[in-house]
């Protein structure tokens, strides 16, 4: 009887490994999937037909699972489907509240579920629910339509997204995504460094080297690129505050910049390549401004009324033109509003006013 039992306990312990050998093999299968879908989603984005590619950017989401957070899901679905883009790009404080993965969760798959690719980049509220920004990127990586890369191993989480020309044959435009950190060191205690972090050294030289690359792989043409992060430069500041200088949109707070410049705006100017670097972080601005022929550009607030705002909850659209060293963007508000349309470079470039026709004045 004994020997029976035993051999009976031996046989459940057998099965229940097999099954948990078979769940560990099912959770891989899922994960490769998983990576094969989004490798193959990012190889897919290209211009399409009429030679445009349009990008949607959400930022400051501040979701903690509210019902004035639950707001924002409303404003992403309104948004979406009203004006579909061909990729979305969340440039930080997507969460504003633990539990860190569900509420992070609850933004992505509702953003998932129109199937457009995506990616994440971090604010500096992200990871002050409970997770690292390494753990909320690798959270997100598992989210059905991300486009997210593999940075195991890398020091910062910057990455490269690439679109293909129509054809989808040839990189056609460069999206630099990167992570604009949180806070100074020892923050706040000692506030001698200031209140916000900056783009470091390292993450100057990466774009760099980023550039270049893409430059040689082009036979030395530099292609047309944006920049996506959460924190605006400094150069922000002195572009808004030149009064000669073209600014569209709101501006109803002065830009929340690190202290301190490390160069990353002066490496994209000398890069040739950046068009534009659009930003969040300042709920009240939503601006547009030429800067030594970079726009600089505030996405528009999305989240519902848990941190301050001013303006209606919305997006700003980039709309990219193939071969071309000029992008349309306009802001679309969650009514379907649409505010805020210029176009790159021109609406920023004073015209010859003596090549005018005359005015005929009755």
């Amino acid at each position: 009887m004994l020997k029976r039992k035993k051999k009976k306990k031996k046989k459940n312990k057998e099965k229940g490994n097999k099954k948990t050998i078979n769940m560990k093999r099912l959770f891989t299968l899922a994960a490769a999937v998983l990576l094969a879908a989004t490798a193959a989603m990012a190889q897919s984005l290209k211009f399409g037909t009429d030679g445009k590619f349009k990008i949607a950017q959400f930022t400051d989401i501040h979701y903690n699972g509210s019902d004035a957070s639950k707001a924002a899901l409303k404003v992403l679905d309104n948004i979406l489907t009203q004006d579909r883009p061909d990729f979305i790009v969340l440039t930080g404080d997507i969460i504003w509240g633990p539990p860190a993965k569900e509420n992070l969760l609850a933004v992505l798959n509702r953003i998932s579920k129109h199937n457009i690719p995506f990616v994440y980049e971090f604010g500096n509220h992200d990871s002050e629910q409970g997770l690292s920004n390494r753990e909320l990127y690798n959270i997100a990586r598992g989210v059905k339509n991300n486009i997210l890369p593999d940075l195991t191993g890398s020091k910062e989480l910057d990455y490269v997204v690439t679109l293909k020309d129509r054809n989808g044959k040839s990189d056609a435009a460069i999206l630099y995504c990167l992570d604009s950190h949180s806070y100074p060191k020892g923050f706040p205690a000692d506030r001698s460094r200031g209140t916000y972090a900056w783009l470091t050294f390292d993450q100057v030289s990466w774009y760099r080297q980023q550039a270049q690359a893409l430059k040689d792989a082009n036979g030395g043409k530099t292609l047309p690129a944006l920049a996506f992060f959460h924190i605006a430069l400094p150069e922000f500041n002195e572009a808004a505050s030149d009064a000669n200088n073209p600014l569209i949109g709101t501006r109803r707070e002065r830009c929340c910049s690190p202290d301190f410049n490390t160069g990353m705006f002066t490496a994209m100017m000398e890069g040739g390549d950046v068009m534009g670097i659009f930003v969040g972080h300042d709920h009240d601005n939503d601006y547009t401004t030429l800067w030594h022929n970079i726009l600089l550009g505030f996405g528009r607030y999305t989240g519902g009324n848990t941190v301050y705002n001013h303006m209606k909850a919305g997006a700003r659209f980039i709309v990219l033109e193939e071969g071309q060293r000029r992008f349309s963007t306009y802001i679309r508000e969650w009514d379907g509003n649409v505010v805020n349309q210029s176009v790159y470079p021109d609406s920023y470039v004073a015209d010859d006013w003596s090549a005018r026709p005359l005015q005929k004045y009755e």
